[in-house]
């Protein structure tokens, strides 16, 4: 199934020109010229991405925003302005935008930019699943988490949580690493605080630092009023930096002076501000190689994991493969108003047996799509595509297992989309250039 892009836009040519743009990179585009048009759609399935220009014929789409979090919350939002400003950057991420792009706009940063808020709509599907299997997690008896390690990473979090260290989430992507930091919040004294959450690989570097640590009217063009940043949203409560080794390294700088100061200064401002929040950081790369390529100083990550705490890959953790699996079939089951008991023998072995290169991301994508394939009451082997994929491991003797399990995995996937490499990263659940990459090392031919 395509992702659904909604594209509402007054102007015939920009309309017409974004769907023929998005839909030539693998979109399903439904276009709307109105604010009416729009309002219209409300009550039936959402789409994943709305395009939303702000001035409408019959409406603004700022003041729009929130009725259409409230009516779609799932969909991400990117706002379309050709008068663009700070101040209305920072309103409409406010009221819940993902993105704010100014036009006339380049092709590919804009395509970019949909894969991001995509990638971000996934991830929040696979936390929102994760965050109801973890609800018992802290007596203990979470089902979900029926291996060691992640038994060890419950009764580490459950001990260091009620403290204010400073803790470091590293995992591959798709670990479930913010759904770590939401329980250590929830665990923490500071559960009735705000947890103020921050993608550092999402916000442009001209952005990151007025919206960490807030900044000054006049500070730079466009700030035309003073503007409170993220540590001070975060006052009692809990700041995570996801994706911090993404951060541009002169802020790592200034972030290091904040938290051994305990102190924030506004961009443009000649006064500090005493701060009281708690650093939850995450990363998806070895630290080790971060520092060595200078992507993480190495005195911010000793300052920031003074607990760190390592969530492993599916395919160390096997034990909680069907777990997790189930609680993804019960959720996809009940969306789509089947009746479906489980998995067959012969799919649960299949399932458990599998390298899942793209962690609990991949494995959500997989359930999802055998929930639509199954046509009995049990999801069987010939309703899952991980299985032809383990078919062809023959054929690539020389890589190791897991090379050649993920290599298959992609040929097989990109055999399925029709050489789909957008929608074949989103089955996969990794980034798309991370597919680029993996065709180039395993030597996989387009056709």
């Amino acid at each position: 199934m395509k992702p659904k892009v909604m594209v509402v836009d007054d102007t015939d040519g920009i309309r017409d020109l974004l769907r023929r743009q998005l839909e030539r990179a693998g979109y399903e585009v439904v276009p709307k010229s109105s604010a009416a048009e729009l309002t219209q759609c409300f009550g039936n399935g959402q789409p994943d991405i709305l395009l939303l220009d702000v001035m409408l014929p019959d409406g603004n789409g700022l003041e729009l925003l929130p009725q259409i979090k409230k009516q779609w919350p799932d969909t991400e939002v990117i706002v379309l302005t050709g008068n663009a400003t700070f101040d209305l950057a920072v309103e409409a991420t406010k009221r819940g935008a993902f993105y704010f792009q100014s036009k006339p706009y380049d092709e590919k940063p804009l395509l970019l930019t949909v894969e991001r808020a995509l990638e971000h709509k996934r991830q929040n599907e696979v936390n929102s699943s994760l965050r109801q299997a973890l609800q018992t997690m802290s007596s203990g008896s979470s089902p979900i988490f029926a291996s060691a390690p992640m038994k060890n990473v419950v009764r580490t979090v459950e001990r260091v949580a009620p403290s204010d260290v400073s803790i470091l989430i590293a995992g591959e992507s798709g670990t479930g690493k913010e759904v770590i930091a939401d329980l250590i919040h929830l665990l923490s004294p500071r559960t009735k605080g705000p947890l103020i959450k921050i993608n550092c690989a999402a916000l442009p570097r001209e952005l990151i630092e007025s919206e960490l640590f807030g900044s000054v009217k006049g500070a730079f063009t466009g700030a035309n009023m003073d503007r409170e940043g993220l540590f001070r949203q975060a006052e009692g409560g809990t700041l995570f930096l996801d994706e911090i080794s993404e951060m541009p390294i002169d802020t790592q700088s200034k972030l290091l002076r904040v938290l051994q100061e305990k102190e924030v200064r506004p961009v443009g401002g000649r006064t500090s501000y005493k701060t009281d929040c708690r650093i939850v950081a995450a990363t998806n790369r070895q630290t080790d190689d971060a520092i060595k390529a200078g992507k993480l100083r190495e005195d911010l990550y000793y300052r920031i994991s003074a607990i760190t705490v390592y969530l492993p890959p599916l395919r160390e953790r096997r034990e909680d493969i069907i777990p997790i699996a189930s609680a993804f079939l019960k959720r996809f089951d009940a969306q789509s108003g089947r009746n479906i008991g489980g998995f067959t023998p012969a799919a649960s072995e299949a399932l458990k047996n599998f390298d899942w290169p793209g962690n609990v991301r991949q494995l959500q994508n997989e359930i999802q799509r055998a929930v639509l394939m199954c046509e009995g009451n049990m999801v069987d082997m010939k309703d899952l595509s991980i299985t032809a994929v383990m078919a062809q491991q023959g054929e690539t003797e020389d890589l190791t297992l897991m090379e050649a399990m993920e290599r298959n995995a992609i040929i097989q996937m990109l055999k399925e989309t029709g050489g789909n490499k957008l929608e074949t990263a989103k089955r996969l659940g990794i980034g798309r250039q991370t597919l680029y990459n993996k065709i180039k090392i395993y030597g996989i031919e387009p056709a």
